[in-house]
């Protein structure tokens, strides 16, 4: 029986990436016109929408959202969520229908097909680099004038299996702070569980997510950074803990 979970595993994986890489392998013209000018990212942005929803309901996911409160049209916002699967981003792009751009490691834009679209419509940072980290808040400025949203995975990276919610780096708060706009907690209950970064494991299945109520930043200073990650970090911290019991 074990002999077929890891047949089964080793396929899924295998599914997984087709499906990242076929719908974007029969888009390509359209997905390139729609990247040649950053004006156009909003229909960028709808067409990666359909790209996530395919590659979820291909894996067998279905996403169940709870909002305890809901972004308004227009409006640009500092997105935040745990981080434990390459699911993520697409349950991410599913969740929310404001238009956002992500920030994220450089290291994916290495991966063949979607690295070409990758890099070219994120903001990618070098964790290593403090010059690349302060480039990152001059083009997400440029990106929040535009009236685009910004989207970070606060823990800089996904933590190790044992680790349940790790510490969140500052960047996204001093962001939102500078910028005055609220931040969104996000909570990926089920991510771990279903699609892991670890080969030999997964299966389709529900993934929870929960929206919970916007942390404002109008009447924040850059003093107030540490305070507003350890705020926005329980608020998910806690969610996981209730969703384990």
């Amino acid at each position: 029986m074990i002999v077929f979970k890891y047949i089964f595993w080793a396929l899924y994986r295998i599914w997984f990436y087709i499906l990242v890489a076929l719908p974007i392998f029969i888009a390509f013209p359209i997905l390139l016109i729609s990247i040649s000018r950053e004006s156009w990212y909003p229909f960028f942005f709808k067409i990666a929408r359909i790209w996530a929803k395919i590659i979820l309901i291909g894996m067998g996911f279905r996403w169940k959202i709870e909002k305890e409160q809901t972004p308004e049209k227009y409006k640009s916002y500092m997105f935040i969520a745990n981080h434990t699967s390459m699911a993520d981003i697409m349950l991410m792009l599913v969740a929310i229908k404001n238009p956002f751009v992500f920030v994220g490691k450089k290291e994916l834009a290495n991966i063949p097909l979607f690295g070409f679209f990758y890099k070219r419509t994120c903001i990618l940072v070098d964790r290593t680099s403090e010059k690349s980290r302060k480039a990152v808040f001059l083009r997400a400025q440029r990106r929040l004038q535009s009236g685009l949203s910004i989207c970070i995975f606060p823990e800089g990276g996904v933590p190790e299996e044992h680790i349940e919610l790790d510490d969140f780096k500052d960047g996204a708060f001093r962001l939102a702070i500078n910028h005055h706009i609220p931040i969104v907690p996000i909570t990926f209950a089920d991510n771990k569980k279903r699609f892991s970064y670890i080969f030999f494991s997964g299966s389709p299945g529900i993934m929870r997510v929960k929206i919970h109520k916007f942390l404002p930043t109008e009447s924040l200073n850059v003093t107030d950074t540490k305070a507003l990650n350890s705020e926005a970090r329980n608020i998910i911290l806690n969610q996981l803990m209730v969703l384990k019991k």
